[in-house]
């Protein structure tokens, strides 16, 4: 179901707040009795609540402890978690944790050590959105995906096309963050239960005993950048049929929360061009390859 959408600029301007490492540390212990440095104006409590962090050890905890089953191949010298050292933070608007840059001593007995430099911010969502005319058959393979263009300053970019998208919250209500992103950067108001998980699919169709992650709990999700940030996201898809006259009404449509800095136009392409217009976006060609492999395995 489509509706307009009027976003009303606000005065209030999106702030991201930094703390910089300062030269007093205060010392700590995780949940799993891991030393841990923090820098002064970050908390004990607050970096324990910070879903991205207490995330993050959980998992390499349980990822360190399989080291244990003889198959593994660092079972005969295994690795562990010494340290973290939180060296920096961001907060969004008012006083929410929002980035955490920290360092880990990862090693063996030998003095090995992994690489262990992370950005912390959390899991995301992206949406594929295609839009069906409703004058072709069932069967036709006609469809458009509607991408966003939008200011990526990190990217160096003030026109980075690529899917919606958005970060997900403390709740961890994946596909309620994605509905409500489709609404506020699309226009498309949708139920929950329209949302296909093609990530979660394509996880139901690994064989699990071949796995490469041997075991790993992992998120169902793409790791764009795993050597340095755990940020994971999940795709998701959504189809609807249209009538043709409003593909043109999509282009060049102007949308985005402007109070929190979004600056978005949206770009409808044919699907059979989507590798190339969205080539430098991962979750574009992520969302891609996915659904195309679902539906060759007949999953879609």
């Amino acid at each position: 179901m489509f509706r307009p959408v009027t976003k009303h600029a606000s005065s209030v301007s999106f702030r991201l707040h930094l703390r910089a490492m300062a030269t007093s540390t205060t010392s700590a212990r995780t949940a799993h009795n891991v030393p841990l440095s923090l820098p002064e104006g970050l908390s004990e409590d607050q970096i324990s609540s910070f879903k991205p962090f207490a995330s993050w050890i959980d998992t390499l905890t349980k990822s360190l402890a399989l080291q244990a089953n003889k198959s593994h191949p660092f079972h005969s010298d295994p690795y562990a978690l010494r340290n973290v050292t939180v060296q920096s933070y961001d907060f969004f608007g008012a006083g929410r944790l929002g980035f955490v840059k920290l360092t880990a001593t990862v090693s063996n007995s030998a003095g090995e050590s992994l690489p262990a430099a992370a950005l912390l911010r959390g899991p995301s969502v992206a949406m594929l959105v295609m839009l069906v005319p409703e004058d072709v058959p069932r069967e036709s393979d006609e469809r458009y995906v509607v991408l966003t263009v939008q200011p990526r300053i990190p990217a160096g970019s003030l026109s980075f096309v690529e899917l919606p998208a958005g970060m997900v919250d403390g709740s961890g209500n994946f596909k309620g963050v994605a509905a409500k992103e489709i609404e506020e950067e699309l226009g498309i108001t949708i139920r929950e239960d329209e949302l296909t998980c093609l990530s979660e699919l394509a996880e139901e169709c690994t064989e699990r005993g071949a796995s490469a992650d041997r075991g790993e709990d992992l998120t169902a999700a793409i790791f764009p950048s795993a050597g340095g940030c755990d940020e994971h996201i999940t795709i998701y898809s959504y189809e609807q049929r249209i009538p043709r006259s409003q593909l043109s009404e999509w282009e060049g449509r102007l949308t985005g929360e402007r109070s929190d800095g979004e600056r978005i136009t949206l770009k409808v392409v044919p699907m059979q061009h989507l590798w190339k217009e969205g080539a430098r976006d991962a979750k574009c060609l992520a969302a891609l390859a996915l659904w195309q492999g679902l539906r060759q395995e007949k999953k879609l």
